[in-house]
């Protein structure tokens, strides 16, 4: 299966920019509020904070762009930033049978999948974590499904082999 949110990086770059327009705008507002105009009183401080915290929630929800291909015999995961030097790229590559679980973490502002897969070297598991805050509902649906299949039938392929071996 293959999911990808590619397409959308061109809204997540109008809000972006969207976002700075209104910072400087709010910027632009405050010094005028200060110097000329002063009908606001004190709230003048809130056309800095307004457009500061919006760009805030834009970077805390993390990187937009996520692309999942099971297709194969590999598992491919990437997560990247529409803005490249804010974050490091996340691209990972591994066979479907090192896949051991996955957890999605819904909390308010952010989505993060956190992926376990089996190390060759130590017999560890390594966790992955992407963030899935910009996919919708029904493609963290469809990633759960594809997910869950996978861990099964690692699941049900290690059971096999426990009951041949005896």
């Amino acid at each position: 299966m293959r999911l990808s949110n590619r397409t959308k990086a061109p809204y997540y770059n109008f809000a972006l920019t969207l976002i700075n327009v209104i910072i400087v705008l709010g910027v632009f507002a405050f010094i005028l509020e200060k110097t000329r105009l002063a009908m606001f009183g004190g709230e003048e401080v809130l056309f800095l904070i307004i457009p500061f915290c919006l760009l805030l929630l834009f970077i805390l929800r993390g990187r937009q762009i996520f692309e999942y291909d099971s297709d194969g015999e590999a598992v491919n995961f990437k997560n990247r930033n529409i803005i490249p030097f804010l974050t490091k790229e996340a691209k990972d590559e591994f066979p479907k049978y090192k896949l051991i679980s996955y957890e999605v973490v819904n909390a308010i502002l952010f989505k993060k999948l956190f992926i376990k897969i089996r190390s060759k070297k130590d017999h560890a598991a390594i966790i992955l974590k992407y963030d899935i805050s910009y996919l919708t509902i029904k493609e963290i649906k469809d990633l759960k499904v594809s997910l869950s299949k996978i861990v099964k039938a690692n699941r049900e392929a290690k059971r096999e082999g426990k009951t041949q071996g005896q």
